[in-house]
């Protein structure tokens, strides 16, 4: 698994597309694919996910449910029969429960499968989390929209499937059919985490992502809506691959969602029980060639033959002292591995040669410029880098890019960790409004000076979270400006600028931005860059 996932047009990786008879497409289930079946206790196999290893030890561990099932059945229907035989369970009429005179439905949860630590596949609709405006089918496939006419502008009904897209099948695919487009054409589909609210159309709020109808565009966690595909209706079916629709998920516990707006609006989802209209079959044994490719494309003859197991490991310890500069602990590691092979006579372990004054210098210079980064001193990264390897940044403008923008992300860090700095008058936030809290007040009154301290402290906060927030303003401009002409940033520049919407880009959906982990991949991308230009020399 990647860092994040990406969804492609069809979304097959987790995903959706569209035949449309508007388009040309065609309908129906006429089309190449397969889909396992259902067995009768409602276990299936989507075809895409025959003979691998997650269907086979998904499938072992239901069977080995079932029959723990099969062995418990005679003591169970021993005390079923005795309780059925009585006239007063028989007699009686079913009464809806009720409280307080209002009636309510009550949702048996099932005891959660026992599927030996994997994810389950979806299988159908979840009545235990949909919207109240949602009413799922029978078979758990069929969903429709029975709420009012009369929603908000952002206003909608959503559900989810009953487990996650699993990530252990390697690829995830569900086709939807549209039975009714309702009024307006109004329908999402998508993706949502637990705690999208199901209130909204997924993509719409944090936590979901959706390809919508009415008007074919994509919306990623309420960001600004992309232009994607063409729009779908009544008697349509996603089944044509689209190209990718998101990239980079960071948070994989993603399930399938659906939501409707408007009355009349009905859908059915295919998760594999029957086949599907996209060959996704085909994309399935296209994913494994090139994967299968790769590994066999890969060269062997940079790997070096050792004599043991300890050599082997020794010098992975070696080489990676001295890939992130660590020249002093290097060096040390050298000497006690030559004192140990001089204590053992006959070893046939490598030697380990402690790094020349050249190697030195170029391991302190990179441990340096990767000091900086980790302390989120972009500025210093870039100075020292151009002092030391004028021509690395030159020749690799991705990393340069992704250093300038990591320089904005520090400057909204620092902007958002004012707000907190003091918290007995309000702050203006980064989109313009204002965060309140109040100061808890000691029994004892503070002297007089010590309010006047405090008054000032808290001036000097805010004159300085206005100044920073200024500089960060103009800098983010400078930076689209400097980059505008390459397409390629754009999804980028949308991801670090959405954390000006929030009033504390730390609660926003993009807060792993910020987090410090964030700056190790940048520092490793420069390191290699730098690392690969001596490889290239």
């Amino acid at each position: 698994m990647h860092d994040g996932l990406n969804i492609p047009g069809s979304w097959g990786r987790g995903g959706t597309s569209n035949v449309s008879s508007q388009h040309g497409y065609g309908q129906g289930y006429g089309m190449t694919g397969g889909g396992g079946g259902a067995n009768e206790d409602g276990f299936f196999v989507p075809s895409y996910l025959r003979h691998s290893r997650y269907i086979e030890r998904l499938q072992a561990a239901h069977e080995a449910k079932i029959a723990a099932q099969r062995e418990a059945a005679p003591t169970q229907s021993k005390g079923h029969g005795a309780l059925s035989s009585r006239s007063s369970s028989v007699s009686l009429p079913k009464l809806a429960p009720s409280h307080r005179g209002m009636t309510y439905e009550i949702i048996e949860h099932q005891p959660p499968e026992d599927t030996g630590g994997l994810t389950p596949l979806p299988s159908k609709w979840a009545e235990t989390d949909k919207n109240q405006a949602m009413e799922i089918g029978p078979d758990g496939l069929d969903v429709r929209f029975v709420g009012t006419a009369k929603l908000h502008d952002h206003e909608a009904a959503a559900t989810r499937t009953d487990h996650p897209m699993p990530v252990q099948g390697g690829l995830y695919y569900y086709e939807v059919t549209i039975a009714s487009k309702g009024k307006d054409g109004m329908i999402g589909i998508g993706f949502s985490g637990p705690k999208f609210s199901l209130e909204k159309l997924p993509g719409w709020e944090p936590d979901s992502w959706g390809w919508h109808g009415d008007d074919g565009n994509t919306f990623c966690c309420g960001i600004t809506p992309k232009k994607y595909g063409p729009t779908y209706t009544t008697g349509d079916v996603n089944g044509v691959l689209q190209g990718t629709a998101f990239r980079d998920l960071k948070d994989v516990n993603v399930y399938p969602c659906i939501g409707m707006k408007r009355p009349q609006a009905q859908l059915t989802v295919n998760f594999g029980q029957r086949p599907f209209v996209f060959d996704i079959d085909e994309m399935m044994r296209l994913e494994r060639d090139t994967i299968s490719e790769e590994i066999h494309a890969t060269s062997s003859t940079s790997l070096h033959s050792l004599p043991n197991e300890s050599s082997f490991l020794k010098e992975l310890v070696s080489q990676f002292l001295a890939h992130d500069g660590f020249v002093e602990t290097a060096k040390a590691f050298a000497e006690e591995v030559r004192t140990e092979s001089r204590a053992l006579q006959f070893s046939t372990e490598i030697s380990h040669s402690e790094p020349s004054l050249e190697e030195d210098l170029d391991a302190s210079n990179r441990q340096q410029i990767r000091a900086a980064i980790m302390d989120g001193d972009v500025d210093k990264a870039l100075k020292r880098t151009n002092a030391f390897y004028p021509r690395v940044l030159q020749d690799h403008s991705p990393v340069y890019f992704r250093l300038r923008c990591q320089k904005f992300i520090e400057m909204i860090r620092q902007t958002a960790e004012l707000l907190e700095v003091s918290p007995a008058k309000p702050v203006k936030a980064l989109n313009g409004h204002h965060e309140e809290s109040e100061m808890e007040v000691d029994d004892q009154k503070p002297e007089l000076e010590d309010w006047d301290r405090m008054e000032t402290e808290e001036a000097d906060t805010s004159v300085k979270y206005q100044e920073l927030l200024e500089d960060t303003l103009r800098y983010g401009q400078v930076l689209k400006q400097e980059f505008q002409d390459d397409p390629s940033t754009e999804a980028t520049f949308k991801e670090i600028f959405s954390l000006l919407m929030y009033e504390d880009p730390r609660q926003s959906p993009q807060a792993h931005l910020l987090d410090r982990a964030s700056r190790v991949p940048v520092a490793e991308e420069l390191n290699s860059a730098i690392l690969g230009m001596f490889v290239c020399s």
